[in-house]
């Protein structure tokens, strides 16, 4: 069986097209994702972060239905990281909309510019009221963009490098990353997050372009870059990253 196992590793089969499947969880029927990852040796199950799917990350040899099954008899632990996701909120006139922190209140007005105001606790905007979602979300990107810029200007001064490249990212599972070519790309939504959760994420990418690694020297960089907690801006991510995720609408 070992010798099987390896010679399939060697040279796997090209696998068949994987059809479309849904699966039952809880009140909800879901799409399920299967991904093939040509290093993996067994399969794993997570439930998207928006919760609009099930994935699945299975190596390149096992059959589709046997992923189908596998996900089917776990559907009551998805249910229950179902049932802990928050939920989405309206956007509209009176309701609120997370910024650095805080709760803005939405002030729509029919006679307003349409350009977003940002004055205090309180956003004011015009246009009509069924593209409030979309400006607000464009006007959260570019706040966004300039806040994270700002916080790479700061990170790269102090370990005495170049600004790279930002890319403002829409990864559904990953809040940073640095490429090998030393582009940055953060993901626009942590400009909802507290500005500390935010720095911390910059940071941590800001330290790859010394270490690209998770070395103990790579964690000693970080700990020296960033002025902040990093135990309590991970376990913020933790506990409230899946809510930045929730769509606009």
């Amino acid at each position: 069986m070992i010798g099987w196992l390896r010679h399939a590793w060697r040279e796997p089969p090209a696998p068949a097209p994987d059809s479309p499947a849904q699966l039952h969880v809880g009140e909800r029927t879901l799409p399920v994702q299967l991904r093939r990852v040509r290093h993996a040796r067994r399969m794993t199950l997570r439930l998207a972060a928006d919760g609009s799917a099930v994935r699945i990350s299975l190596p390149p040899w096992v059959p589709a239905h046997e992923a189908l099954a596998f996900a089917r008899s776990r559907s009551d632990w998805l249910a229950a990281q179902l049932a802990r996701l928050p939920q989405a909120r309206p956007i509209g006139p009176g309701s609120t909309i997370a910024w650095r922190g805080l709760d803005l209140r939405i002030d729509w007005r029919a006679d307003a510019p349409r350009r977003v105001r940002q004055t205090g606790d309180t956003i004011t905007l015009g246009g009509p009221q069924a593209g409030i979602p979309a400006r607000l979300g464009r006007w959260l990107e570019g706040e966004a963009r300039s806040a994270i810029a700002a916080d790479l200007d700061d990170y790269c001064a102090r370990i005495d490098r170049a600004v790279p490249v930002l890319a403002l990212s829409r990864a559904r599972r990953r809040w940073g990353s640095c490429a090998a070519d030393g582009t940055i790309r953060i993901n626009w939504r942590l400009i909802m997050a507290p500005d500390h959760v935010r720095r911390s994420v910059v940071a941590h990418e800001v330290a790859h372009l010394l270490h690209f690694d998770h070395s103990p020297a790579f964690h000693a960089c970080l700990e020296r870059l960033f002025e902040g907690d990093l135990a309590a801006a991970n376990a913020w991510l933790r506990r409230h990253g899946p809510a930045l995720y929730l769509p606009f609408g």
